[in-house]
């Protein structure tokens, strides 16, 4: 594994074109996120796919969640959100809120756990985002650990723990941690909470109860 060092606020555009170059090669890549470390990989190849389950010791029937560097980029590769969906990414995006929407055929089935179903959302940490725009297409994000074990903030447990099974992390240093997002499910009407976190659900009911059509049907 090769660790490249960038920095957080103004990542260097080599170091972002590596991390790119490997996903999209179906490699595997440890990144910061908005709280702790992810795993990066290309969730529209199977083969990529296959390999994160290995080597997170992941069961299969455990949809991964994805992050794309806008809105414009979710809808072009994963299709176009409800309309709820789209008032939500308008105010929350980006942010720690993941929306799920129908899964496109395009995804490796292992990506929505069969449920049909893709979590993603746009993330505010500048790594991240850089990386999803040089890939083009929103990458998985799921925690950069072995199943069952704790997530890290520490990039340095992360080549600790995965440092023979994956093939680059890109250290920003210690990660801020904090609440998961909320997830919220789109894909129905009114929109439910699928995991409370950073953004309170009355919160986003209340911006949800403030739309001319959310809900109204």
């Amino acid at each position: 594994m090769r660790r490249v060092l960038v920095d957080p606020g103004a990542p260097q555009r080599d170091a972002i074109e590596e991390a790119a170059t490997w996903i999209l090669r179906g490699g595997l890549v440890a990144i910061p996120t908005d709280t702790l470390y992810g795993l990066a990989a290309d969730p529209f190849s199977a083969d990529a796919v296959a390999r994160l389950f290995a080597v997170k010791g992941r069961g299969a029937d455990r949809a991964l969640p994805l992050i794309a560097a806008d809105a414009a980029q979710a809808a072009r590769h994963l299709g176009r959100l409800s309309d709820a969906g789209e008032r939500l990414a308008e105010r929350y995006w980006p942010g720690p809120l993941t929306l799920l929407m129908h899964a496109p055929r395009a995804l490796a089935r292992e990506v929505h756990g069969a449920t049909g179903k893709v979590g993603v959302r746009v993330p505010r940490d500048a790594v991240a985002q850089a990386i999803c725009r040089a890939v083009g297409t929103p990458i998985t994000a799921t925690s950069a650990n072995i199943s069952g074990e704790r997530a890290t903030a520490d990039p340095a447990e992360v080549e600790r723990t995965l440092g023979r099974r994956i093939d680059l992390l890109i250290d920003a240093g210690f990660t801020p941690g904090g609440a998961p997002s909320t997830i919220v499910d789109a894909t129905v009407t009114p929109p439910i909470l699928v995991r409370a976190g950073a953004i309170d659900w009355s919160e986003i009911q209340t911006w949800l109860d403030s739309g001319p059509t959310v809900g109204r049907e």
